[in-house]
């Protein structure tokens, strides 16, 4: 029989929630850091472990596992308390950075990102959890603004972090993309040891049902889904395989929808959740808020390097005003909600700037100067900093305090959904429209005298060579061979790259534009969401008064005589 746990008198001060916050930041920064440290450091990790064509595998076993865990990652943190599951996410997470360390092939890597990707699911859906347990509605806005700022921080630190340990042979002995995860292991154990010491939460412990099937149902559903997602452009997308895929993933769907029916309330994402008004919006706008912003965040990385020509740490640092965005939005959106109670007014704009900073992309080309898309990137953080926090703030508002958890977990998990449908769907218009865009511009600017000239000069022949093959062979020789190594862009005579940029470039104002178009769509969706006065009381508070109760009505029934019969 559950015994109910002793809970302090009276709300947490400012000075207890921001301890507890010091140590949650922690952890969710090295979820944070983790996503982008890796994605500018991938192309040196696969050349060194000799599998450059098997590198989205390390990508993909990372996003399986960290997103079929986030919703069990909620529904035993509702059952078994906080604490204990954000100290295990951790653990995993720096025993899978570990294990990446060791790795000798890309399929060993390949694994043990799988086990970050177990660790990482828990870090962001436990500690805005924790949070939505400790402070109330009102206050947590400006309290969640600080997770935005930090996340928004270590998307800037990520690539000129992985950038630097990319580019050195060795540090003290080991080899320097090693370090782009033995950097995780430091500050996760000063994350272990913040948290052990600050987050004292007192937990009753519910018997409940662990909805297992359900996590295997999911599991089966979300597998081949993304793995076709991911492989879709290799394979063909009406391949034999692909085809197998959508059809396991179809089946998985189904199931996973019979079970959580069956299951109930003890459901791994309770389907009754999401037919609250403010849960079901917010997580269909949350989709399409994730298929935009990671498929925006893919593009704008690869538009930076390719073709303005920017080293991955110059990438990372011309993302600042991105980043900027993100923080002022979620912070002064946070102050605003946390005066007012009202926070509906945030994403609607804030999905307004997305659709709006998308289509204007779409106008960048290869001879747009760097300052006017940084002002684009600018808004298009402040629509993203609107967002997030508003939307995981009215979700946990509209549930009960005993499934705050699963709450949250279904916002991480519908965010992170769309998030890997973007990227894959995104990168595949990008690269299967290059070479028709490369070979258009080609065309057009091949005529032309400086572009014959450059052709001349000595110091060309090779790449000379290479065109006229590529002419009289009808073969994608030099257009086709950048999609496998772009490199030689950058020492390439500039007069005779433009093609290749402004072929790179045509791409992804159409992959922005197909962006720009998910966000209107995403816009309309939000304005269906409600706005619902916050509560003033903190979930961790509520229950503890639903428990007093819970025990005075037990001990009242135990100190009644006995009814007497007749």
């Amino acid at each position: 029989m559950a015994t109910a746990a002793v809970r302090p008198e009276g709300p947490l001060t400012h000075k207890q929630i921001v301890t507890i916050l010091i140590g949650l930041m922690m952890g969710m920064f090295l979820a944070a850091l983790d996503q982008t440290i890796v994605a500018t450091a991938i192309r040196t990790i696969a050349d060194d472990l000799k599998g450059l064509d098997q590198q989205a595998w390390a990508t993909t076993a990372y996003l399986i596992t960290s997103t079929i865990v986030t919703p069990l990652y909620g529904k035993l943190g509702d059952i078994y308390g906080r604490k204990k599951l954000f100290i295990f996410a951790i653990s995993i997470f720096v025993v899978g950075s570990v294990l990446c360390t060791l790795a000798q092939t890309m399929p060993q890597l390949a694994a043990y990102r799988a086990v970050q990707g177990i660790g990482a699911g828990g870090l962001f859906s436990l500690a805005l959890a924790i949070i939505g347990d400790i402070v109330p509605p009102r206050e947590r806005a400006k309290y969640q603004g600080y997770f935005l700022a930090v996340f928004g921080t270590s998307s800037v630190l990520g690539p000129v972090i992985g950038g630097f340990f990319a580019g050195q042979d060795q540090i003290f002995g080991i080899d320097g993309w090693r370090w782009v995860f033995l950097v995780n292991v430091p500050i996760g154990i000063a994350a272990l040891a913040v948290v052990s010491k600050t987050l004292h939460l007192h937990h009753t412990r519910l018997d409940h049902r662990i909805d297992w099937w359900g996590a295997v149902a999911l599991s089966v559903s979300l597998v081949p889904l993304l793995l076709v997602a991911e492989q879709g452009r290799q394979w063909g997308w009406g391949s034999t395989s692909a085809l197998i895929c959508y059809g396991i993933g179809i089946i998985g769907a189904a199931a996973f929808f019979a079970v959580e029916r069956a299951m109930g309330e003890e459901a791994l994402l309770p389907l009754a959740l999401f037919r609250i008004r403010t849960v079901g919006v917010a997580s269909g706008a949350s989709v399409l808020i994730g298929i935009a912003m990671f498929g925006g965040l893919a593009c704008l990385p690869l538009y930076l390097q390719i073709v303005k020509g920017a080293s991955p740490t110059e990438a990372g640092l011309l993302l600042l005003p991105m980043t900027l965005g993100i923080m002022s939005g979620s912070i002064s959106s946070g102050q605003i909600i946390s005066r007012t109670g009202r926070y509906r007014t945030f994403p609607v704009v804030g999905s307004g700037l997305l659709a709006v900073a998308l289509f204007v992309f779409h106008y960048v080309h290869e001879d747009t100067p760097l300052w006017q898309t940084m002002i684009v990137m600018f808004f298009f953080g402040i629509g993203l900093g609107f967002n997030f926090q508003p939307l995981t703030l009215a979700v946990q508002n509209a549930v009960p305090p005993q499934q705050i958890g699963v709450a949250t977990s279904s916002a991480t998990f519908t965010r992170q959904i769309g998030g890997t449908l973007g990227t894959a769907v995104f990168l595949s218009i990008l690269f299967t429209t290059v070479p028709d865009k490369i070979a258009a511009a080609l065309q057009k600017i091949a005529p032309t005298p400086a572009f014959q000239e450059a052709l001349r000069d000595p110091k060309n022949a090779e790449f000379a060579k290479q065109l006229q093959a590529q002419k009289a062979g009808g073969g994608s020789g030099a257009t086709g061979g950048v999609l496998k190594d772009s490199s030689f862009l950058n020492t390439l005579d500039a007069r005779l790259a433009k093609p290749f940029l402004q072929g790179f470039s045509d791409s992804m104002d159409l992959v922005f534009l197909v962006g720009s178009a998910v966000m209107v769509v995403g816009f309309v969706v939000m304005l269906f969401l409600p706005n619902v006065e916050l509560r003033s009381g903190s979930s961790y508070a509520q229950r503890g008064q639903d428990e007093a109760q819970a025990r005075s009505e037990v001990e009242a029934a135990a100190a009644a005589p006995p009814a007497t019969g007749h």
